[in-house]
């Protein structure tokens, strides 16, 4: 038998979940993020060995690879952060259900 604590709890447990998943774009990579996407034309730190290898055109084909894999990542963690929301709810809405239906039969 599911107990209404149990509920409770995996709920709370999955909305602080979704909620830190919301987070992780805005308060950790969209500040490094774009200073990386500013930086990958820019590629003076290289200097000479740079020019000499050919390699800045490859290292900001990689810049740019990264930058877009990134977005995606944010983009599949606030997709999941959205199901765990939804999840989360589900069982907010069990928790309801369960608890009215021992108030039924007490009562």
């Amino acid at each position: 038998m599911v107990r209404v604590s149990d509920l409770k709890k995996q709920a709370s447990s999955m909305n602080k979940a979704a909620s830190g998943l919301r987070s992780v774009g805005r308060d950790h990579t969209a500040k490094p993020l774009a200073e990386f996407t500013a930086q990958q034309h820019d590629l003076g730190a290289l200097g000479a060995l740079g020019s000499l290898l050919g390699a800045k055109s490859e290292i900001e084909k990689g810049m740019t690879t990264l930058s877009k894999l990134t977005k995606q990542l944010e983009d599949e963690w606030s997709a999941e952060a959205k199901l765990i929301g939804a999840v989360s709810d589900a069982f907010d809405l069990l928790d309801l259900l369960i608890a009215a239906e021992a108030k039924a039969k007490k009562g």
